[in-house]
């Protein structure tokens, strides 16, 4: 890869395990290409809120601190590579979230991590990956995460 290739890369994170070898990698090529790095992670809106309880504030309030603390995650280690990094939270749904925000903010990649289900499990759990690819007219790096062992 030569040196200038991209200005500005996008990771989605979920602070997961699974996704740090695409966080590993996003860093690598940002370093490389001295490309801005965003961290992106989506809050995905309560679908049926409890009201009068308090727990919807709560989630809420769960899942931002979540997001937060994954994006700082990964701030850190960009910052540890020498690459300038943007954490950002979005809020809807993943994939479209990803997408929209990449368009909106002239991202020249998109770097994501997914499990590699296939058959009954990608279809009960789908998959923001295969719809950020399918969906985005932005270059897509998918990585393949990989599951700790017990």
């Amino acid at each position: 890869m030569r040196e200038g290739t991209y200005k500005k890369i996008m990771v989605a994170t979920d602070g997961s395990v699974l996704v740090k070898k695409a966080v590993d990698m996003a860093i690598g090529i940002s370093m490389l290409s001295r490309a801005k790095l965003y961290a992106v992670y989506v809050l995905v809106p309560m679908t049926h809120p409890v009201r009068g309880f308090g727990w919807e504030q709560a989630a809420i309030d769960h899942f931002r601190k979540e997001g937060e603390t994954a994006t700082l995650s990964v701030k850190k280690a960009a910052k540890a590579a020498g690459v300038e990094v943007e954490p950002v939270l979005l809020e809807g749904h993943p994939a479209d979230k990803i997408i929209e925000f990449a368009e909106q903010n002239d991202i020249e990649m998109i770097v994501v991590g997914t499990l590699g289900k296939t058959g009954i499990d990608r279809f009960l759990l789908g998959s923001v990956a295969e719809n950020v690819v399918r969906h985005s007219k932005i270059p897509v790096l998918v990585v393949r995460g990989e599951v700790p062992e017990e």
